[in-house]
């Protein structure tokens, strides 16, 4: 792959004041000089016109050179800066495909800057993390990630593993020491802190996931309840009609929205009920498949009629994290008020007179895990998470091990194989299909 030099559009598609071609490989100064007739100096922007085969003028911009090492990518880089023009760019690019580049695939450049050593992993994800940030939360914390705070941990981590392998995996190629390093307590003692330390960053990616990927809030219950009322006081506009008529939402209706930097992708649903009307036959089936893809349910019910005592008859699926809230309190004259009970938690407002929406809104933080700003932070994918849960499962079994049998070979590959899960993050340790999943999924030109 890195003896091919590789060309694509950075910029997104559409019409812009300036568009960029960006090039990689050991054939971009010869391309840049059969555009340009030059090559400027490393890192110094140097105008030029972009010349076609025949010698024509394509376009005419910034001119930007990069030599290897230092590059995003590790190799020879060039960026032909011109006007933001569709057609110009696609002309510059054929130009340039035709002077011995090849179109770049989708994450290309981030995947060669990985291999090249110039990002880890978990760096090369949060490029395309930065890039796709909803929030201005979310992008700060990209940042971190980009910056390495992530891969510091990682690494800090996988750093103690090994350390705590070669100790135990002494203690098992050396038994005729007459001291028992197995049961000295050193291990168990410095097992347990790293299982907490593991804990902890944990706890740090499952609020970073929560930034990048947001939390998917499913509005349902039974009609003239209040949801699209709910809908658009949460999303600050009137996105749902609404009405006095029972059945008036009949499609899936979705708007993102953000408290305090959390992305919320809320999903408003027809209300449940018995219906011989087709099209609102419809709307149900689909509110109870956008039901089953929830993160949370705020299941809406009107103040004045009795609480729905089973909510799975309605298609709300067991284990599903259900947030009750008794709307029109303003009718009934309740206070508001957050309740946590044996059930769940059950909401009391009024969306009319927005009595209480401010404890929904701090709710769904806590109930997101939302801990506010923190400067430990980073942004994680669920990947990461799932690298880091078999790690901790890895860690626990070879606790068990140890303290059960006192079996030093069980925890050295429990060990052994709780560094691999870590490795994966960072791309240190890769299975042969990640890299190829991965950036597979950033955007052509970077």
């Amino acid at each position: 792959m890195s003896g091919e030099t590789i060309a694509a559009v950075a910029t997104p598609p559409g019409t812009g004041g300036v568009g960029i071609v960006r090039i990689s490989g050991p054939r971009a100064a010869a391309i840049c000089r059969q555009l340009t007739g030059i090559l400027p100096a490393p890192r110094q922007a140097r105008f030029s016109r972009f010349l076609d085969a025949g010698g024509d003028v394509i376009d005419e911009g910034i001119v930007l050179y990069f030599p290897a090492p230092r590059s995003f990518t590790g190799e020879e880089v060039v960026e032909l800066q011109g006007h933001g023009g569709p057609v110009v760019m696609d002309l510059l690019l054929q130009r340039v495909l035709a002077c011995g580049a090849r179109l770049a695939g989708p994450g290309e450049f981030s995947q060669r800057a990985f291999l090249n050593g110039r990002l880890d992993l978990a760096q090369a994800e949060a490029v395309a993390d930065l890039i796709e940030s909803e929030t201005a939360e979310a992008a700060r914390l990209a940042v971190r990630s980009l910056e390495g705070a992530f891969s510091r941990r990682i690494h800090a981590l996988v750093g103690r593993l090994i350390e705590l392998r070669l100790y135990v995996e002494a203690a098992i190629d050396f038994p005729e020491e007459e001291i028992d390093f197995l049961s000295d307590g050193k291990v168990s003692t410095d097992l347990r802190s790293v299982i907490e330390e593991l804990e902890a960053v944990r706890s740090s990616a499952r609020q970073g996931r929560l930034l990048r990927d947001g939390l998917t809030l499913v509005i349902a219950g039974p009609p003239n309840a209040g949801k699209s009322s709910l809908m658009n006081a949460l999303a600050g506009r009137e996105s749902a009609i609404v009405t006095a008529i029972p059945g008036t939402t009949r499609d899936l209706l979705r708007e993102r929205v953000q408290i305090d930097g959390v992305p919320l992708h809320l999903v408003d649903t027809a209300g449940l009920r018995p219906s011989d009307d087709p099209v609102e036959q419809e709307g149900i089936r689909r509110a109870r498949q956008a039901l089953a893809g929830a993160d949370r349910i705020l299941w809406v019910e009107d103040d004045r009629e009795p609480a729905a005592a089973d909510l799975v008859v309605h298609g709300v699926p067991a284990g599903t994290p259900v947030t009750r809230i008794r709307n029109k309190i303003d009718l009934t004259g309740r206070t508001p008020a957050l309740n946590e009970g044996e059930t769940g938690t059950e909401v009391a407002l009024s969306v009319r007179a927005g009595d209480g929406m401010d404890l929904l809104r701090a709710h769904l933080l806590a109930a997101a895990g939302y801990r506010g700003s923190g400067e430990g932070e980073f942004i994680a994918r669920r990947r990461h998470l799932d690298a880091i849960e078999r790690a901790g499962k890895h860690l626990l079994t070879g606790q068990e091990a140890l303290q059960r049998d006192g079996s030093g070979e069980l925890l050295a590959e429990d060990l052994r194989q709780a560094q691999n899960c870590l490795s994966e993050i960072t791309g240190e340790f890769t299975p042969d299909d990640l890299l190829g999943r991965i950036f597979s999924s950033f955007c052509i030109g970077k």
